[in-house]
């Protein structure tokens, strides 16, 4: 038993009984081992629930960054969408995330917020937009998550209740935020580049 088994066994576990139910004692049972034994890879629950909430980003830690040539706003929406993809593949991906530091994507947030400001957009929107993009996000996906587990007494909710088009609602929004983005980056015209911090 290594550090990634551990992390994909209490990811298929999580995709099996949700977050609110995975437990180091029931990931150690499924392992096979003593409970104690999970603690020589992870001191504590919540080092293991960064480590699958890391483990789970990989499909979008591992798309293609932005180069120099590519339109910032498409590149805006793709990564917001990419994202969102990848929040879903998991049970409970989003609550997963919520709230956990993406220590090993620093550089790559840089490398983003580098070409946003290299394709004319003011360093603060810049900042402030992906920040709201990927609050967004979560939000948007913790919602949809929660309504994949039917709420009690749901069978008695009449039937002309609308039924909510995430995806269709999702891309509305995002792409008000990115209309907001536009218009602030034109309005302040050309971008300056602020030294990086050392």
């Amino acid at each position: 038993m290594n550090r990634q088994t551990v992390v994909t066994e209490a990811l298929d576990l999580l995709d099996e009984v949700g977050l609110e139910t995975v437990s180091t004692r029931r990931l150690a049972k499924r392992l096979g081992v003593e409970q104690p034994s999970l603690y020589y890879h992870f001191k504590t629950k919540k080092a293991l629930l960064g480590a699958m909430a890391e483990a789970a980003m990989a499909p979008h830690a591992d798309a293609p960054l932005p180069s120099p040539g590519d339109d910032w706003r498409e590149w805006f929406l793709e990564n917001s969408r990419s994202f969102r993809r990848t929040l879903l593949m998991r049970r409970d991906g989003a609550r997963l995330h919520a709230g956990s530091t993406p220590t090993g994507e620093l550089d790559r947030i840089r490398h983003k917020m580098a070409f946003l400001v290299a394709s004319g957009v003011p360093e603060r929107h810049a900042q402030m937009a992906m920040l709201a993009s990927s609050r967004y996000t979560v939000g948007c996906v913790l919602e949809e998550q929660a309504e994949a587990d039917p709420p009690p007494n749901s069978e008695d909710l009449p039937d002309d209740v609308p039924v909510l088009d995430h995806e269709e609602a999702f891309e509305a929004g995002l792409a008000l935020i990115l209309g907001g983005l536009d218009q602030h980056t034109a309005a302040s015209g050309p971008a300056s580049v602020a030294p990086s911090p050392a």
